[in-house]
C-alpha cells in the first residue's frame, strides 16, 4: 500500500472541536465486514451487538497534563514544552519537545508558573525539536510531580484548534484511566460512560484491561510513499495475566472479542502467540499495522474517524478492509459524522 491511497478531503468543520455532551451519545457507524452493510446508530446502542461472555479489551493508560508554557531566561520568550516521558526520577530528567526549537540551546534556563516557581535547565539536544530538561526542584518526587502537573494542561492534539477548557481535563481521559504515562488519550475509550459500562456488566459482558502509553507518534506525519519504509515510534505496553485469562477463554469459546481502539489492537497483536492466545508482555512496541494484515485475536473493533494519511486510518483499513473502510469514510463525510479525538465512533464487526 502507498501513502497516497489514504488521502481524502476532510473539511475543517468536520473535525470535532468539543466532545459530545454525554460520552455515550456520540454517533456510531456500524460496519459489517461480511456483508458491507453500514448502519447509523448512537454509541450507547453498541450494547445490542454483544452478548453474555463477550469481551471488550480496554486501554487503561492515563494521560498526564503534558503541555506547559515557560519563559526563556533573559529574553522572556514564550516557549511551549511538551513533556514526553520522565528519564530519571532522582535527577528530575525529562524528555521533551520544545517550540520554537531554534531558540532553545543547551545551558538555557526556562521558568514556569506565574512566580517562576519551577525552573528547568536544558542539558541535551536529542532531535531537532527534542531536548532533555533537568528540573531544579529540591522537594520529594511526589511533590515535584504534583507541582509540575499543576503547571500543565490537557495535551489536546493540534487539530483541536482552540484554547484548552476546564472540562478537557476530564473529557480527554477515559473513565477507567488508571496507569499514568500517555501524552494522548486512547480516543475510542472516551465514548464509554459509567452508565453504559454498568449496563454492559449487567448483560454479562467481560472487560479485559491492557496498558499502552499512547505517544505523539500517533500524530507524526508519514514522509515516505512506500509504507513498508515507515518506522513507528516505540510505545510502552503491559499485558498482565488477568487480561490474558479473560481474552483467551473468549478465544477458546468462540466469543466476540472487541478491541477498543487502535492502541489496544496494536498491543494485542504485539502480545499474541502463534497459537492465537494472548501472552503476558511488558516492554515496548513499534508495531505498524497497514493493509494487508492478518489479525489474530479481535473479531470486532471500536475506533474513531481518523485524519487523512494517518497510521490510525491505516490500521483501521487493515482491519475492516481498505475498500470498505474508505467507502465508510465517504459515507461519514456525507452524513456529517464528526472526525478526530472528540468525534464520533465506528464499530467494525467481523461476524
Amino acid at each position: 500500500m502507498k501513502l497516497s491511497q489514504f488521502k481524502f478531503k476532510l473539511p475543517e468543520e468536520k473535525i470535532a472541536q468539543h466532545p459530545a455532551k454525554f460520552r455515550d451519545e456520540s454517533r456510531l457507524m456500524v460496519v459489517h465486514k461480511k456483508t458491507g452493510e453500514i448502519e447509523h446508530r448512537m454509541f450507547k446502542d453498541i450494547l445490542e451487538y454483544f452478548d453474555d461472555k463477550d469481551v471488550f479489551i480496554f486501554n487503561d493508560t492515563k494521560v498526564f497534563p503534558a503541555r506547559l508554557y515557560g519563559n526563556k531566561e533573559k529574553t522572556g520568550a514564550r516557549i511551549e514544552v511538551f513533556l514526553l516521558r520522565e528519564l530519571n526520577e532522582e535527577l528530575r530528567l525529562w524528555d521533551v519537545l520544545v517550540d520554537p526549537a531554534r531558540k532553545i540551546r543547551i545551558g538555557n534556563k526556562l521558568y514556569f508558573g506565574e512566580d517562576d516557581s519551577m525552573v528547568a535547565e536544558v542539558i541535551d539536544n536529542t532531535t531537532s525539536r527534542g531536548r532533555t530538561l533537568r528540573f531544579l526542584y529540591d522537594g520529594p518526587h511526589d511533590e515535584f510531580k504534583e507541582a509540575l502537573y499543576a503547571l500543565g494542561e490537557a495535551p489536546l492534539p493540534h487539530f483541536i484548534d482552540r484554547p484548552v477548557e476546564e472540562d478537557d481535563a476530564e473529557r480527554f481521559q477515559t473513565i477507567f484511566a488508571k496507569n499514568e504515562g500517555a501524552v494522548t488519550a486512547p480516543t475510542a475509550g472516551l465514548h464509554f460512560s459509567r452508565e453504559l459500562m454498568k449496563r454492559m456488566e449487567i448483560k454479562g459482558i467481560d472487560f479485559a484491561f491492557i496498558t499502552m502509553h499512547a505517544g505523539l507518534g500517533n500524530f507524526r506525519e508519514i514522509d515516505v510513499e512506500d509504507l513498508t519504509k515507515h518506522k513507528m515510534d516505540s510505545e510502552q505496553m503491559f499485558v498482565e495475566a488477568d487480561a490474558c485469562r479473560i481474552v483467551n477463554k473468549a478465544v477458546d469459546d468462540g466469543r466476540r472479542i472487541c478491541a477498543v481502539g487502535t492502541t489496544v489492537m496494536r498491543t494485542i497483536e504485539t502480545a499474541v502467540g502463534t497459537d492465537g492466545h494472548l501472552k503476558e508482555y511488558e516492554g515496548w512496541t513499534n508495531k505498524f499495522i497497514f493493509p494487508p494484515y492478518d489479525f489474530s485475536v479481535a473479531n470486532a473493533m471500536v475506533t474513531n474517524f481518523h485524519m487523512p494519511y494517518s497510521t490510525l486510518l491505516m490500521l483501521v483499513a487493515a482491519y475492516g478492509g481498505y475498500d470498505l473502510i474508505m467507502q465508510a469514510y465517504d459515507v461519514a463525510l456525507k452524513e456529517d459524522y464528526r472526525f478526530g479525538t472528540y468525534g464520533d465512533a465506528m464499530l467494525i464487526l467481523d461476524k
